[in-house]
Parts: structure tokens; sequence; C-alpha cells
């Protein structure tokens, strides 16, 4: 009887063992269905948990080349939220939006669009270290709704600033990288997801502007559009294009109290940045023209329009002066004749764009207290300078040094109100700081285009601006040197300031002597027999070098102890009396990556 009774207990326990398995496999095949976490985008009413902000969203920027995918977004400092919009114009199976540190695909932080075959989900994910995507156990991001329209498929979900989760991106102020894909698949399940297996891109924007009110234009402002004169964009990845236009004759003097891009729409995606230049007073005359800045053809007078009078890149909001000052425009000692530069970026080789973008000009007849300058800061575009490849952290540093200070400023020194930095892809930060008498005094600027609070620093005679870039090159397999393309670097600060000088540009680079002092050294070092007697271009040189972590180590602290080649520009491009010279700012510079680094 005892081992009756002990069967049928194994017999209950097997059956309740089998019982319990057979419901844990319908809720994982229900969850493997469904997504716990996932949101049923089309079962949902618009519920937000707080008011929608004003639509449509005031900031914008298009994410990839072809303009399909189109992020817009509006921020509650009240709530600490970013409102975000996504419009993708012809939507397969979903699409996948993230941020992440350098725009990295792995150990990223996600919101994902996808369709399972029958129904379409929207879930909070994030990515590992090999870019497998799972759900988030904390759906932060919260959807709002959801909508078809005519021009394309309409999302609208919104994030805290922060969410205390480990896996999510902490939005502050400065560079946000954006991470974008698309689906073209459905997905039973997100975790068949791998972001190394779908078309990705970046794009790299600033999310948290300034929560202040534009300032009030004067009543007699009038508006001068410097733009492109329907271009037909080239297929090719990087085109500077140049136009010369002429300023009514006898124009007196005005003054640009802002001004904004003007965008070909279908085209924002491929104008990277635009800059307009007023050209020497000294030319009298510059002939019309339309055509490639690189054409070896074009008038030698372009050469001498110089002076900026606006920059605009990607991303970058309407540019306001302070309220007492104005940057000069027309009159005595101007030139009518300005050149419009416009850099099309172009990877995916699109043909048949026309493009009349350019830089509309507010400008008053009512002159203010002080003429504005503008001043260009940072590296000067030669391949002399030069990232390592896979470089996780690496620092180029430009110098407006003491000399050309003492040379270029008024005694009573200048007041920098704004700036606009600009990089190229491998760009991660860019930092200005002042220094005086050997010690570093304050940031001027660091990681945004502009300051729309008109915080003014003073630059004194005497003082050095150091100008400091951050790239990354892990994803490189070459050397990236200095230039024009997009896939070449840049250093570039543009600094507003006022009382106006001739100072147009104040950048340096290594001494090119000491640059093939290093090669040499490197080459012996490798027990290499390669040229570098300089009958090999720089960049071929860098080409040529067996990139190690020594390698790499020894270039940078070439840099951060050579000489340097100073560049101290007027406006009608002609050098100050200040050239290549012994410049020691290695302590400088070693404060400066100490302060970065912190």
């Amino acid at each position: 009887m005892r081992v009756l009774n002990r069967n049928v207990r194994l017999q209950d326990v097997t059956i309740l063992y089998l019982t319990a398995l057979a419901a844990l496999m319908v809720i994982l095949v229900a969850s493997y269905q469904a997504p716990i976490h996932a949101v049923d985008v089309f079962s949902l009413e618009s519920s937000p948990s707080s008011p929608l902000p004003p639509l449509p969203m005031p900031f914008r920027v298009p994410l990839d080349p072809r303009g399909y995918l189109q992020f817009a977004w509006n921020v509650s400092y009240a709530n600490q939220e970013v409102y975000m919009s996504l419009k993708v114009r012809e939507i397969q199976h979903g699409v996948v939006l993230g941020m992440s540190d350098r725009g990295e695909l792995t150990n990223a932080d996600l919101v994902v669009l996808w369709d399972s075959g029958t129904k379409s989900y929207f879930g909070d994910a994030w990515s590992d270290s090999e870019g497998h995507v799972s759900l988030d156990s904390q759906q932060d991001y919260e959807f709002i709704e959801a909508e078809q329209k005519a021009d394309g498929f309409y999302l609208l979900f919104k994030r805290p600033f922060s969410t205390c989760d480990p896996r999510d991106y902490l939005i502050e102020e400065g560079t946000v990288h954006i991470i974008y894909g698309f689906l073209d698949q459905p997905l039973a399940s997100l975790e068949q997801l791998n972001l190394s297996r779908i078309h990705t891109g970046i794009q790299r924007v600033l999310m948290l502007r300034p929560d202040t009110p534009s300032p009030t234009l004067p009543p007699d402002v009038q508006m001068l559009d410097v733009v492109a004169p329907n271009v037909i964009i080239p297929n090719q990845e990087t085109t500077y294009w140049c136009f010369i236009q002429k300023l009514p004759e006898n124009m007196p003097k005005n003054h640009i109290v802002m001004y904004e891009s003007v965008i070909t729409p279908g085209n924002e995606a491929i104008v990277h940045h635009i800059e307009v230049f007023e050209c020497s007073p000294d030319v009298r005359a510059v002939p019309d023209y339309s055509g490639s800045c690189d054409d070896k053809m074009k008038p030698g007078k372009l050469n001498f329009c110089r002076h900026v009078l606006a920059a605009w890149a990607m991303g970058a909001e309407a540019f306001y002066y302070p309220p007492d000052a104005g940057l000069p425009m027309g009159g005595p000692g101007s030139s009518r004749f300005l050149r419009l530069e416009v850099h099309y970026h172009n990877p995916l080789l699109i043909s048949g764009h026309h493009d009349s973008s350019g830089i509309r000009l507010y400008y008053t007849p009512s002159l203010r207290r002080y003429d504005a300058g503008i001043m260009e800061l940072g590296l000067v575009y030669t391949p002399v300078m030069a990232i390592p490849p896979k470089q996780h952290t690496f620092y180029l540093s430009g110098y407006c040094t003491a000399k050309c200070t003492q040379t270029a400023l008024p005694q009573g020194g200048i007041y920098i109100f704004a700036s606009q930095l600009h990089t190229h892809l491998a760009g991660n930060g860019v930092r200005t700081v002042l220094v005086r008498e050997g010690r570093e005094l304050e940031v001027v600027q660091e990681d945004q285009h502009f300051s729309t609070h008109y915080q003014v620093r003073k630059s004194r005679v005497g003082d050095v601006l150091i100008t400091k870039c951050t790239y990354n090159t892990e994803d490189r397999s070459k050397p990236t040197v200095g230039g024009f393309g997009i896939m070449e670097e840049m250093c570039v600060n543009y600094v507003h300031y006022y009382p106006r000088t001739h100072l147009e540009l104040c950048k340096s680079h290594v001494d090119p002597g000491y640059l093939q002092k290093y090669f040499n050294f490197i080459n012996r070092f490798q027990g290499s027999d390669l040229c570098v007697c300089g009958e090999v271009s720089v960049t071929e040189q860098y080409s040529q070098l067996q990139w190690d972590t020594f390698t790499g180590e020894v270039l940078d602290s070439l840099y951060n102890t050579a000489p340097i080649s100073m560049h101290c520009n007027q406006s009608t491009a002609r050098l100050f009396p200040v050239s290549i010279q012994p410049f020691t700012h290695s302590l400088s510079h070693a404060h400066t990556q100490r302060r970065i680094s912190s």
C-alpha cells in the first residue's frame, strides 16, 4: 500500500511538473509574439502624461543623406524632458533611433519601431557590446502617437533628460550623437536584431538649446539673400562651391544684426556648411564666378575674399548679435563683392539635385555702438596635422599666440561674445581656452555652436587662445589628415567679438621641418627604406608608416612640444609680421588636457 501511494505521488508530481512546463512554454511563446514591455502602436490612443509641446517641433535635422528620415525635437526645461518626432518618408518594416557616447552602434540607448509581420511595436531598447538589441526592463521612452500622412509616417514620443537607468544615455549640454537604422524585414522578436546587420548612420545635434526668446529685430531691418544660383550638385562626395555676389553700388554702411541659413527643400542632408566672405576692399573688381572652389581655372582674385561675414553648419539655428554690436557691411573701406562658399557632402553620389542654398543676412542702417568682427581660431587646413588610426581619443591643438595678439589686437583688447565650433566626422569635441601669463584663465567656448546669452569674455593684448579638438578614429584603418574633405579633418572656432580689428585668422600647425624629423625617426625605427626626403607628399608619408601605439604616442609628443608655424592673417589675406616661431606650449597643453579629461 505504501508502495502504491508512493507511485501515485510520483505521478502527481510528474503531472504537475509537465503542467508547469507547458504553462511556461505558453508564456514564453506569448512574450515572443507580443513583447511584454513594447507598445502595440496602433492599439493606443494618444495619451501623453503631460501636455504636448507646440507643433511643429522648432528644432529639426535630416538624419540620412537621402532625406528619408527627419528628426525633430522640442525641449521642456520645466519637466526636464525632450519631445521627439521622427518622420519616415517611406517606412518598410521599422526604424531604429538611438544615442551613444560617440555614435557607436554598441552599448547604445535605443528606441525601436518594428513590424512583427502582424503588428507594429514601439519600445525602449539597448544594444550590447556586439550590437545585439534587447528591450529595456525600464521603459523610459514614452509613446505619444503615430500617424501616417501623405508625406510620410510620423512617430511622436518623449524621454526625460536623465532616467537613472544605467543603460540609458544622459541627455546634457553639448553634442549628442544620434544613430539611426532602417529595418528591411519583419522581426518576430526584437532579439533577432543586430545593428551591425542593418543599414545605419550617424548624425550629431545640439539637443539642449538655450531656453530663451529670440531677440527683437529693429523695425528698419532689411534682408539680403546670398544664395547659390541654382547649382546642380555634383555627384561626388565632397564639393566646395563658390559664387560671387555683388552688393548694390554705393551701399552705405549697415550693421548685420542677425543671419540664418536658407536651405533648398530636399537638400537638407547634403548641404553640410555655408560661409559668406567679403572680398578685400583693395581689390576693386572681382570677376563673376560660379563653380568649384578647387577649380584651378577660377579667378585668382577669389583668394582675396577671406573676411567672414557669416558661417553656418548643419543643425545650427539663427545667429543674433548682441544689442550693442553689429557686423559692418557696405560703406567706405568695404567691398561690394561677396563670396559664397557652400560645402556639399554627397556620400551616396546623388545626381540631379538643384540647389539655391545660402545665408540670409538681416541688416539695419541704424548703426550700433560697436563694429563686430569674426576671427578664425584653431588649426590651418593642412595635411601636416593628422590623427593616427584606431584612436579612442586623440587631441590636436591650434594656437593663437601672444606674438599675434600683441601685434594685431588693440590696446584695450577685444570682447568675445559668441563662437561657432566645427570639425568633420572624426571630431568629438572642441574647446577654446584663454591663457594669460602662462595660466589658463577661462574657457572661451566648449562644444556649442554659439551662446545666445552673450556671455562676454575679454581677451587682452598678449593673451594666448588655445583651441583643442578631440577625435576618435577607432573605425579607421588609415591616418586622417587635415583638409577640406569630409573624411579629412578640421579644428575651427569662429569667434565673434568687438570692436572689430584687422585680425581675420589666428591659427597654427606643427613646424613642417620637425614633422620631417618625425618621419625620418619612425621610418628608421621601423627599419623602412621608404623615401621620407620630402619628394612624396605629407599625406603619403603618413600612410606609409606602420601605425602602432608607439608611432601614435611619438606623434602626439611631437604635436605637444615641437615649434609651430603661426598664421596671423589680416582680412586682406596678408600676414601680420608673425610667421614661424618657436612657441613653448607643452605646459599649457598639459594643463588644458587635464581640464578636458576631468
